[in-house]
């Protein structure tokens, strides 16, 4: 596989390799493998999204902004708090 780079990455992932005594092909490397690992997080916290507005709109069952917050506060204050329950 290869990437065209311009002028200016390029010289800059060079000087990367430099000071750390690598390859440049290993600093690409890491840097796809971050890329990657990050989409696929954000792909998946998108489908995770899509998912639970499916369930709400089939179901109708969730929990207030207010019964969330206050279970949140509980935790931060330390409390040992059930989540809430949902509802329709």
């Amino acid at each position: 596989m290869a990437i065209v780079l311009d002028n200016e990455i390029e010289s800059k992932v060079q000087k990367l390799a430099e000071a750390r005594h690598c390859t440049t092909q290993s600093i690409m490397t890491e840097a796809i493998r971050q890329f990657v690992e990050r989409e696929e997080k954000r792909e998946r916290l998108w489908q995770d999204g899509l998912a639970a507005w499916q369930e709400y709109q089939e179901t109708g069952l969730h929990v207030t902004m207010e019964e969330m917050d206050s279970w949140l506060a509980k935790l931060e204050a330390g409390e040992d708090a059930e989540l809430p329950k949902c509802h329709v």
